[in-house]
């Protein structure tokens, strides 16, 4: 018998061979239509997985629409059943990966016939009826053989080649048939497709094939679904919403940022007022750090590529990191040609090819320039570097002795690497001269740009970049100061959401997946600075979860995921608790007892990107920044001509004040200038005619009042105003924008903090 222990505590046994199904069933029927799928050992199954044999005891529980869980089940048959309504319509479709996401799925194609938005009404209706007909999603499972005869007579090379190149090391594979549709897929799903309740389709867009842009170009069709009807009203809401917040729009509108092709595609150009949004929130945060004890420092942006590997950085983002800068040209030929080994991939007339290249250098022959040096690189280095190689591949016994020469090799060569974290940098400084237990904690921070090879595809204006600027600070501390040191900088992080009125989070607690082979150090460190983290979260006020598999490589983290005004949720800060990487760099301090000690690192980073905190600002915000941060404060509208004069001297003396401060002096009606200054989401609008000039007054006009006909303060002397304004940014309030957004843009928002 298997033991079924349930989340209530209580265990329930079933007969080897039983399923979920079974379960469900057995408790009542109405659990048993209400049923999605479950969870077994923390694993979510389909219905009609049969438990495991061992172990005699797993943890069990059904999973119905009101779990969180089932919706990503739901979503991902979605995308199957989107993919059989387009392989029905589009003759021959190839079929690439499917996934779901945060807010819905996409599958990406490659149709003979290019789909565009006109085709989802058509796409939709054939969807309709797949969900209609209420048709089960059937698993079952091939050897790796028999699996990949399949694929091919379905006609679906790409799925063949990831057989070939992903999963020929399994045992088998599993599909999922859903009436003529069938699919390599891991699952799980729903038990049929009526339980779809309600869909839709969203957008195109381009993508890769695995996202190697030299590979197929593909169409990535987005979609959502829900359980129900209401579900789905809400979520477009939310979009048409977010639509309006587009950081995107709002950026080019309000001249806060812009992208240019010729610069470099996912490269931010701040222009001077988001440069200000910017270099106020820098400032926040830096007075934030002098107050306790950080010291700045400045990094460059590259490094030698050695320096990424004893990190590990490389090649942890080998797949999304600029390719690395050798001075020896013949690296980039070794580097093929050891992924080629790496992958089992090298045929021997590709080993003869890339051979007969390094004995030609070897011999004094250069293809490209045999009579020129190579710029910044002696064509004599080469050659002295290609003998060397030839001699050692050829010596080499066997395919694992020639890919560890070809490792030796490339290591050996001068390469640099654009910058993708900062810690490596910080901790040469560190190690720059020794350290005493009363040198500790050091506290270093910088705002270091660092950077990504994103696929184009995925890039979205701020929010995914291939450069970006991090708050970041690495801190270096003795193991009795971690607990103090950890509550200090979650506390920063805790301030700095409050002072931006981001007060609707949660927290995560980030540790290792054990199956996973990407995390380095030893099982003992992760499982000691798990235990950290998650005590002192536990010890707090905070709502917490554990997220496994979403630690860093070298050490598990604390992340603080912030909902926007409109629902959406961002990851944004992050405290990360570091054994690993003071003992990949061999650091060291002399403590009280004279001898030598590893110290720890803290990793941290309120904001995480300025970039992508700026876009969703921006969003949050829409746009309306409040006082302290508004590029621009206020703005002095003159009524006539006439009290031009007036308004200029009102303009000079709120600077001399310290404020930043515009005029419009144009020849246009009052409501055409309110109207501009409302639409450029300006704070304070002050108005100013003759009554103002002979009283000493402005007519003060405040934007964030959400009814526009109670906008109006009417007039107050400069001197109030000014007071005004002070109160307002020495206290860093937060003022009510999203519905002052609204009434300029039509439709409300709510928003609490």
């Amino acid at each position: 018998m298997v033991a079924l222990k349930l989340p209530d505590g209580s265990v329930r046994e079933v007969p080897p061979g039983a399923r979920p199904r079974d379960v469900a069933e057995s408790i009542g029927k109405r659990l048993a239509q209400a049923a999605v799928a479950a969870k077994v050992n923390g694993a979510i199954v389909d219905l009609d997985r049969e438990f495991p044999a061992e172990p005699a005891e797993v943890e069990f529980q059904l999973l119905t629409d009101k779990d969180k869980d089932s919706l990503d089940v739901l979503r991902h048959s979605t995308a199957h059943i989107m993919a059989r309504a387009v392989m029905r319509l589009f003759p021959g479709t190839q079929l690439a990966f499917g996934p779901t996401t945060e807010t819905g799925f996409y599958y990406d194609i490659d149709s003979p016939t290019p789909i565009t938005e006109a085709d989802f009404p058509r796409i939709e209706a054939e969807m309709a009826k797949i969900i209609k007909e209420a048709e089960p999603f059937e698993r079952f499972e091939h050897t790796i053989p028999d699996g990949r005869q399949l694929i091919a007579d379905l006609k679906q090379p790409l799925k063949v080649e990831h057989i070939d190149e992903s999963l020929k090391d399994f045992s088998s594979i599993s599909f999922y048939r859903q009436g003529e549709f069938i699919d390599l897929c891991r699952g799980p799903h729903i038990p049929h497709a009526g339980k779809v309740g309600a869909f839709k389709l969203l957008s195109i867009a381009g993508a890769y094939w695995k996202g190697d842009a030299s590979k197929t170009q593909l169409q990535r069709l987005y979609g959502t679904a829900f359980f129900e009807k209401k579900q789905l009203d809400e979520y477009l809401k939310q979009v048409e919403e977010a639509k309006k917040r587009d950081h995107r729009v709002l950026g080019k509108q309000l001249k806060l940022f812009t992208i240019s092709q010729i610069a470099g595609q996912g490269l931010i150009l701040w222009m001077p007022k988001g440069a200000t949004v910017r270099h106020l929130l820098e400032s926040f945060i830096r007075d934030e750090l002098v107050k306790r004890g950080y010291s700045p420092v400045y990094t460059p942006h590259i490094g030698n590529l050695n320096l990424y590997r004893t990190s590990g950085h490389f090649p942890y983002y080998a797949d999304a990191q600029f390719p690395p800068m050798y001075m020896n040209p013949l690296v980039q030929t070794v580097d093929t040609w050891f992924t080629l080994i790496e992958k089992n991939l090298l045929t021997d007339a590709q080993e003869k090819a890339f051979l007969a290249v390094v004995d030609a250098v070897a011999e004094g022959k250069s293809p490209e320039s045999p009579d020129q040096d190579i710029p910044r690189y002696t064509f004599a280095d080469v050659k002295l570097d290609a003998i060397a190689l030839r001699t050692e591949y050829r010596e080499a016994k066997d395919a694992d002795a020639r890919k560890a020469v070809l490792k030796a090799w490339m290591s050996g060569q001068e390469g640099y690497l654009l910058k993708p974290m900062n810690c490596p940098h910080h901790i040469q400084i560190f190690k720059a001269g020794p350290k005493s237990y009363r040198d500790l904690p050091i506290k270093l921070a910088e705002f270091g740009t660092v950077y990504r090879f994103e696929q184009s595809g995925e890039l979205g204006g701020m929010t995914r970049v291939r450069g970006f600027t991090q708050d970041d600070a690495h801190l270096f501390v003795t193991p009795e100061q971690v607990e103090e040191i950890l509550r200090s900088e979650i506390e920063l992080v805790l301030l700095v959401l409050k002072t931006l009125g981001l007060n609707d989070y949660r927290v995560r607690v980030s540790v290792r997946d054990p199956e996973s082979s990407k995390y380095v150090g030893p099982p003992a460190l992760w499982e000691k600075a798990e235990k950290t983290l998650t005590d002192i979260v536990a010890s707090t006020d905070l709502k917490y979860a554990i997220g496994v598999g979403e630690a860093a490589f070298y050490g598990p983290k604390i992340d603080f995921i912030v909902r926007d005004c409109i629902g959406r949720e961002w990851q944004l800060g992050t405290v990360q608790l570091d054994y690993n990487l003071p003992e990949r760099f061999q650091l060291e301090y002399v403590g009280a007892d004279n001898t030598t000690h590893r110290p720890v690192m803290i990793h941290r980073a309120p904001f995480g990107s300025m970039e992508r905190f700026c876009g969703i600002l921006i969003e949050h915000f829409a746009g309306a920044f409040p006082l302290w941060l508004a590029p621009e404060q206020a703005r002095v509208l003159t009524i006539s001509e006439k009290s031009n004069e007036y308004g200029q001297k009102i303009e000079a003396e709120l600077k001399a004040a310290g404020f930043r401060v515009t005029g419009d002096y144009r020849s246009e009606k009052i409501n055409a200038k309110v109207a501009v200054g409302s639409l450029e989401k300006v704070p304070y609008l002050l108005v100013v005619g003759e009554k103002d000039a002979a009283a000493g007054t402005v007519a003060v006009r405040d934007e964030s009042i959400p009814d526009q006909n109670k906008r109006n303060l009417g007039p107050k002397p400069l001197a109030e105003v000014i007071a005004l304004f002070r109160a307002e940014i020495d206290e860093k309030r937060i003022r009510n924008i999203s519905t002052a957004t609204a009434a300029v843009e039509g439709g409300a928002a709510k928003f609490e903090g």
